[in-house]
């Protein structure tokens, strides 16, 4: 499997956007340790969503977010405001997405960070095969590059790096790649569960895989609150996710998001919290995107 149409880097791929933000900012931004936002259990082994329901009907689109300021609570940043562009295509036997994030922060002495990040995956909808890329730059400095492309099979998998070391770690049984992850939320929300703990591997740090936790905050039938036919007439609900680093025994997220998400695994309505500050994402624009017609 191979990325396609990458002339630039990043355009092909399949994620879901927050992964991206949280690796962009945790790595670039944060300074502090997170605030704790949910109460989870002592590291137990993670839970998959439930396999009841059907299958979730992801639809492939484009979507424009702005990204504000909402809340500051400490720390060295005062100000912060960018966008992020998101496109997801259905390729038939995969998902194939682009992603592209812009990202500008104050310090409290002036000091103005200009962050890019480009990302692209290609996801077997089986979940067995990921391939990623992600590319990122700070104020015009050399860029960061984690490539490589991971395997899964029902006893575990493994990630080959080629980039910025060629290593190789070892996923635990049950890492979910991140369109399946969406997936796998959307299931549990319609199952009516109310949390679970399902191992993500993103491909944007070069660790492997991370913990998290989902917490489910209902589940409502259409007519949805939005200004796009196609999404108010889906079902919808609040969902919050904490990320955790495997190896550390805190009980403070990494970094945690809320969002709605839509039955066909479109998101609006972020919350985005880094510790020192809060921001939130509003969807400027969505564009459904037509599938192929024959594969």
């Amino acid at each position: 499997m191979r990325l396609r149409g990458v002339s630039r880097w990043g355009h092909a791929g399949a994620m879901t956007w927050w992964p991206l933000l949280r690796g962009i900012v945790a790595r670039a931004v944060v300074a502090g340790p997170m605030l704790g936002l949910v109460v989870v259990p002592a590291r137990a082994a993670p839970a998959m969503a439930p396999a009841a329901g059907g299958a979730v009907a992801l639809a492939p689109h484009r979507a424009v977010y702005d990204l504000t300021l909402a809340a500051v609570t400490g720390g060295d940043t005062v100000s912060a405001s960018g966008t992020m562009t998101y496109g997801v295509t259905d390729a038939c036997a995969s998902w194939s997405t682009q992603q592209q994030l812009r990202l500008q922060t104050v310090s409290r002495s002036g000091a103005v960070t200009d962050m890019e990040s480009d990302y692209a995956t290609l996801e077997a909808k089986d979940g067995h095969h990921l391939v990623f890329r992600t590319v990122q730059t700070s104020n015009d400095q050399s860029p960061s590059r984690i490539m490589g492309e991971a395997t899964m099979t029902p006893s575990g998998g493994e990630v080959r790096y080629t980039q910025p070391s060629v290593h190789t770690v070892p996923l635990p049984a049950g890492t979910l790649f991140p369109m399946a992850h969406t997936a796998a939320i959307i299931r549990a929300a319609q199952d009516g569960e109310q949390a679970f703990s399902p191992m993500l591997f993103d491909g944007t740090g070069d660790n492997g895989a991370q913990y998290t936790y989902v917490m489910l905050l209902g589940w409502i039938q259409p007519p949805s609150a939005s200004p796009y036919p196609v999404l108010a007439r889906q079902p919808s609900g609040r969902v919050h996710v904490a990320f955790y680093t495997p190896a550390s025994h805190d009980m403070r997220p990494d970094y945690a998001i809320g969002m709605r998400y839509f039955a066909n695994g479109v998101s609006d309505r972020l919350d985005m919290d880094f510790g020192d500050f809060r921001m939130q994402g509003t969807l400027r624009s969505f564009t459904p995107v037509t599938a192929a017609r024959r594969c």
